[in-house]
């Protein structure tokens, strides 16, 4: 039952879900990060471990053997971990989410946060435990010279543990999100600081989505580690190793993306949203209410655009579709209610009987985002900061005369930049420009920046994506 291959993520492919009477019903797991490996490992041998996120997840776990769940998954074989709630609560949401998400996003409000006193202490230890526990279960399921691709913030610390219990194996890391600057990043305790980085030092190589990324991490090596680090090479030498240092810039695989686009449920939304906005030009956001994506300043910026150019009143609408995310965390809740209180400002300043300006929605749902892909005349993504976004990517596959307004701190800038309208994600007003700019741009330009962003966003798909790194560990 070893593997030879390996994935460790925090999210695993399947979620269960409990129903009154006891049963279990098994549905595929979200987020981006799931979805892109998803369609990538099926029909390969690959084993995934995961963690058991809800009392399904446990309960399903309970009665497979050792976590085993081998049944015919399109996925493939799956272990998933059955980690105390406690513990999975103090290193999911008060470590990884609340603290190394916000370090390497730059989210923190310094004046107020963080504070680093006896109660994160023990949150620290249950994130060790945590990342214990993935890299005992995967060397117990790994054969020998196994080549294992850890997944993101929530696993740093499970490459260096892994190399002690397993030695032979190949250990890869993946960083989904950006990664700090060391003058910021050491704004976490020295050893947390140093135990983060040492914890992706032990695996051979460590992958980032931009150069920028990359780069960042190396510095962090030199400066909090005192690590040897050759840029050219993008090597850091470390303990009496060497790691390597990736660059894999995570594209669309863009014919599965438009063969979905086209199916029934998409076109039934196409014909809802044309039926409720008309002939009008279409200003298009997808995101998660997640901090870092910006969508208040993208709000305040639609509305200094609709109070500069009043030529556009009655003719533009904004769709912005925010969906929830992460709410069991209260700065996430707050956000939230901001969101919705600007897009009520709006609506009530400019809204008439037959125009509605904005359509916030706030129920995930794929298809309709799919459908509004499609009908996009300009699409925004203006995260404060962000490792990839395939949003950016996505959109232009599916809308040849989409116009791309992006900020200049996410990570797809590095790919897509000279084709879009690049802007400060937080200069409100030049953001207010940049959305005239693109509902104005001659047609011919609008097609030809669609081609070459689409020639980009595909540039490397996941499974090329995936192959580049398991063939970085032979």
């Amino acid at each position: 039952m070893s593997s030879s291959v390996l994935i460790a993520s925090n999210r695993g492919p399947v979620s269960f879900t409990l129903s009154e009477d006891g049963g279990l019903t098994m549905r595929r797991g979200g987020g981006g990060l799931v979805s892109g490996l998803s369609d990538v490992v099926r029909d390969t041998d690959v084993l995934w471990v995961c963690a058991a996120l809800s009392d399904g997840d446990r309960g399903a776990v309970r009665q497979a053997p050792g976590g085993r769940l081998d049944r015919a998954f399109e996925t493939g074989p799956i272990r998933m971990l059955d980690i105390p709630p406690a513990v999975f609560h103090r290193a999911y949401n008060a470590v990884a989410n609340s603290t190394l998400w916000f370090v390497n996003h730059l989210l923190y409000n310094t004046p107020f946060s963080p504070e680093f006193g006896t109660r994160f202490a023990r949150e620290w230890e249950s994130y060790r435990t945590y990342n214990g526990a993935f890299a005992l279960a995967l060397a117990e399921e790994a054969t020998h010279r196994a080549r294992v691709m850890v997944q993101d913030y929530h696993l740093t610390l499970t490459p260096a543990m892994l190399r002690v219990e397993r030695p032979d194996l190949r250990i890869g890391h993946f960083s989904h999100t950006p990664w700090a600057p060391p003058e910021y990043f050491a704004l976490l305790p020295e050893d947390v600081a140093a135990e983060v980085l040492s914890g992706i030092l032990g695996a051979d190589h460590a992958g980032f989505l931009t150069a920028r990324w990359a780069r960042a991490f190396m510095d962090c090596c030199a400066a909090l580690l005192g690590a040897r680090v050759d840029h050219a090479a993008r090597t850091v030498t470390w303990g009496g190793r060497t790691t390597r240092i990736g660059v894999h810039p995570l594209g669309v695989d863009g014919d599965a993306l438009r063969a979905r686009a086209a199916e029934p449920d998409v076109e039934s939304h196409m014909a809802a949203i044309r039926d409720h906005v008309g002939d009008r030009r279409l200003i298009v956001r997808i995101d998660r209410t997640e901090l870092s994506k910006n969508i208040v300043r993208g709000l305040r910026a639609y509305q200094e655009f609709l109070e500069g150019h009043p030529e556009w009143h009655g003719r533009v609408v904004h769709l912005a579709f925010a969906y929830p995310s992460r709410h069991d965390l209260p700065e996430y809740r707050e956000y939230t209610a901001a969101v919705q209180r600007c897009a009520k400002e709006i609506e009530d300043e400019y809204a008439t009987e037959d125009w509605d300006p904005l359509i916030l929605n706030v129920n995930d749902d794929y298809p309709r985002s799919l459908a509004a892909y499609r009908l996009a005349d300009v699409l925004l993504v203006n995260p404060v900061r962000d490792g990839m976004n395939l949003v950016a990517k996505e959109g232009p596959i599916l809308s040849p005369r989409c116009a791309l307004v992006l900020s200049r701190e996410a990570g797809a800038a590095a790919e897509l930049g000279a084709d879009s309208l690049l802007v400060n994600p937080f200069d409100v007003t030049a953001t207010a420009a940049a959305l005239h700019e693109a509902l104005t741009l001659p047609e011919e330009e609008r097609l030809d920046r669609g081609l070459r962003l689409r020639e980009a966003a595909t540039a490397l798909p996941p499974r090329r994506w995936f192959d580049d790194q398991i063939a970085a560990l032979r």
